[in-house]
Parts: structure tokens; sequence; C-alpha cells
């Protein structure tokens, strides 16, 4: 399978960064091709601009300012985001990912009669999200109802593919976690990224 893997972290030495590599040895050991963008090694621009704004509803859409992604995006069959949460929400760049790769006619298509949208990721058949919060885990999910989870799995998985398998992977308090917690949440990914 052909795995895009996407690191949305500024530091190098980030534990996202470690995620990241473990997330790729476990993949490549188990024979799937993996194509790393690092958000900010590749200087994505996350901001969506006036002409791409001005023209979303524009058939076909225009993505020439963002093709290579965009290409990159259409030729996996796998997705893994690797990333912190920041304010129980994205990182900026991240977000800005979404908003000018899944773009119509790339991760969808506005049905006109209805006003919905209708996948057109058919491509993705996994979308996992290995991610880490500061925040313990009772507070993201019970009092702020997880809400990286909802939107990924509720709106872009669901609204841009069809029956693809999601999974995401949380190291809950990450400002506090111990190097051995470190370790174990590196293990579990790696052996959950094996199995794929």
């Amino acid at each position: 399978m052909r795995i895009l893997l996407v690191l949305a972290h500024p530091l190098p030495e980030s534990f996202a960064t470690a995620v990241a590599r473990t997330a790729r040895e476990a993949l490549e050991a188990s024979g799937h091709v993996v194509d790393l963008l690092d958000l900010y090694v590749e200087d994505f621009d996350p901001r969506l601009s006036e002409a791409e704004r001005r023209g979303y509803f524009d058939t076909p859409y225009d993505t020439s300012a963002v093709a290579g992604f965009v290409d990159r995006l259409k030729a996996a069959e796998g997705l893994v985001l690797v990333f912190p949460q920041w304010w129980f929400n994205f990182p900026a760049i991240l977000k800005g990912f979404f908003d000018r790769i899944f773009t119509p006619g790339v991760a969808f298509t506005h049905d006109a009669a209805g006003g919905r949208i209708v996948p057109q990721l058919t491509n993705i058949r996994l979308l996992y999200a290995l991610t880490t919060t500061g925040s313990p885990w009772w507070l993201v999910h019970v009092y702020m109802g997880n809400p990286v989870r909802r939107l990924l799995k509720r709106g872009i998985a669901n609204f841009c593919s069809k029956k693809l398998i999601f999974r995401m992977m949380s190291l809950h308090d990450m400002d506090r976690a111990s190097e051995a917690r470190r370790k174990a949440h590196l293990e579990r990914i790696r052996k959950a990224l094996a199995a794929i």
C-alpha cells in the first residue's frame, strides 16, 4: 500500500517527529511505500489565497498552486497524520493542509441538487491519526468531547472517502509523560502500523 505520512510539527527533535519516524519504519518493514510529507520542512503555506476562496465553487476548482501536494494525496491509498493537538484542535499548518488540499474535485464534489458533498478520495482506504495532547484523557474526552477525533472521523473521513478504516492513537498528558510512557506509546504505534 502507498501511504502518505503527513507530519505537522515545527521542531525536528519533537516527539511528533519520533512518532513519524516510528510509523515510517513500521510501515516500510511491512512492505508499504511511504511518502513522508513534513509540512514544515517542505515549507507548506497553509493560507488559503483570495483566488482559491473566490474559485471554491468553480468547476474545475483550480489546484495549480498546490498541484504537487494534490498529486501526492491522489497517489496514496492510506493517510497517516502525525500532529500535536493545540487548544483541542489541529496545528494551523495541518488545518491549512485540509483547507487547501481537501478541495472540490480532489476530496469531494458538490452535489448541486441537494447541497451535499460527494466523496472523491476513493483511493484512500485507511486514515490513522497519531497525536498527542497536553491535557489529561478525561479533559479531552469528557469535558471537551474529543473534538479532533470527531472532526477527523465524522467530517474529513466520512465526507471525503467511503468505507475507510479510521483509527486515532493519542498520548494524553504529554507534557508530564515519562520517558517510559513515551517509549511505550511508540511501541504501541509500531505494533499497530506493522499490522496494516
